[in-house]
């Protein structure tokens, strides 16, 4: 937490591993665990755990540790995941269907209620019973359905495009998979994902331990 009592993203970013590797103990049938515990699972340090979790009122007992449910449960507060989200997803290439193929939206409490593509081939197909719609459909969607979420899977010369349209549809909630930064106005929250960022910062690290041997 900063001096302004503001969570510093990189805390939020560690949460969702948390909760990860909590749900695995609670699959193993393990009720309690500790910050040197979750260390060795995580990759982060006992103390940064404990300094995270401070930040929202601690959860556990010295010389006790976590009662890992109860954490879990705390962490998906936190986290908002006790609530349940209805997105679409904008794009319904290859990136577009794994997204609508991810078992993880369905474990958790997201609803694909829309997908939507120009492509006249793609339009009518069903993904996981989703039927693909027409992008031309998709302000009047917006304006008849509550949506929280747009997942744009687009070609990038039209992400920006796009973004304008859901905003002003009411979206304040985007997952971007289009190889742009999008840049949307304050109230509007946009998590960009780049997958060759991820790459590239793997053969970064493979080739720097390589120069070691």
């Amino acid at each position: 937490m900063d001096k302004n009592g503001k969570i510093s993203p990189a805390v939020i970013r560690r949460l969702p591993k948390y909760y990860r590797y909590l749900g695995e103990l609670i699959k193993l049938g393990i009720t309690k665990t500790s910050s040197r515990e979750l260390s060795e699972m995580t990759g982060f340090s006992a103390s940064q755990i404990r300094q995270d979790l401070n930040n929202f009122g601690g959860f556990g007992q010295q010389g006790f540790g976590y009662e890992v449910e109860h954490l879990r449960v705390e962490i998906a507060k936190i986290l908002g995941l006790d609530k349940k989200y209805k997105l679409i997803i904008i794009g319904a290439g290859n990136i577009g269907q794994a997204i609508a193929n991810y078992t993880g939206f369905y474990e958790a409490d997201y609803e694909i209620v829309g997908l939507f593509d120009k492509n006249p081939k793609m339009i009518g197909l069903s993904i996981r019973n989703s039927e693909i719609r027409d992008i031309d459909e998709l302000e009047g969607f917006l304006n008849k359905e509550h949506v929280d979420i747009a997942v744009i899977c687009t070609p990038k010369n039209v992400s920006q495009q796009i973004a304008e349209k859901v905003v002003s549809c009411g979206i304040k909630a985007i997952w971007n998979f289009a190889p742009k930064d999008l840049n949307m106005p304050e109230g509007v929250y946009v998590e960009n994902v780049h997958l060759n960022e991820s790459l590239f910062s793997l053969t970064y690290y493979y080739n720097n331990l390589n120069n070691k041997e």
